[in-house]
């Protein structure tokens, strides 16, 4: 590929920050029904009740609720709109028909300092993070030993492993922060690439903290996925 002479910002790293508007009324609904779902699954599965808790991935099949479809219909109206502006320039050169695909639905529960490692998602293009329940910002960030980070989603950017190194003059400032915590705020959706390194600080509070997952790939309605022109790209 031909570069012309001048500046070029190259492999950005788009995050989508959605908000949905009837939170304050769906979420405490979400909250009944996934307490709900895990005690039957933790029965199922002859398991006590712990700090972690992590559902199956079947969510859209399993909760049959017209709040709930409403609920999937923004996270599918978010993704697109994300999707959109990660790749507008890409979609802007051909007249595409696309499908969105849900690979993958669940929610998760933790307390008491439990914590999701860090970890990227496969055989998807996007994820998201939606926050059902967490305690309010001010109470969180009180926590002796965690502080401010307390719970936060933290996404390594991918200069992060080139930094472990700690080769950073004024020449690469351009390569840091090496990672961004996003603060757990309820009815907020993260919005993210899969190849994205992420994970869940240790989290510790009065009330759970309550996510929804999930795990998204985009298609052609008809034909190939390739786009002409990026082949040899």
């Amino acid at each position: 590929m031909a570069l012309d002479p001048g500046f070029h910002s190259l492999w950005p790293m788009p995050l989508g920050v959605h908000r949905l508007v009837r939170a304050d009324s769906l979420n405490p609904l979400l909250v009944r029904v996934f307490s709900a779902i895990r005690a039957t699954q933790l029965h199922a599965r002859g398991e006590p009740q712990r700090a972690f808790f992590a559902s199956d991935d079947d969510l859209i099949g399993r909760v049959k609720l017209a709040e709930w479809d409403q609920f999937v219909e923004f996270l599918v109206r978010s993704l697109r709109d994300t999707a959109a502006q990660a790749n507008r320039d890409a979609w802007l050169r051909e007249r595409l028909d696309l499908k969105v695909a849900i690979e993958g639905l669940w929610f998760q529960f933790s307390n008491d300092g439990a914590h999701h490692d860090v970890h990227t998602h496969g055989n998807c293009s996007w994820s998201g993070i939606y926050v059902v329940q967490v305690d309010e910002p001010s109470r969180r960030a009180m926590h002796p030993v965690f502080g401010e980070a307390n719970g936060v989603t933290r996404f390594y950017g991918p200069s992060f492993g080139a930094l472990a190194g700690a080769h950073v003059d004024l020449g690469n400032a351009y390569l840091l922060p090496p990672h961004v915590d996003v603060e757990p705020l309820p009815g907020q959706l993260l919005v993210f690439p899969s190849w994205l390194a992420h994970q869940a600080l240790p989290y510790a509070g009065e009330s759970e903290r309550l996510i929804v997952s999930f795990n998204a790939s985009i298609h052609a309605v008809r034909g190939s996925d390739q786009l002409r022109g990026y082949s040899d790209r």
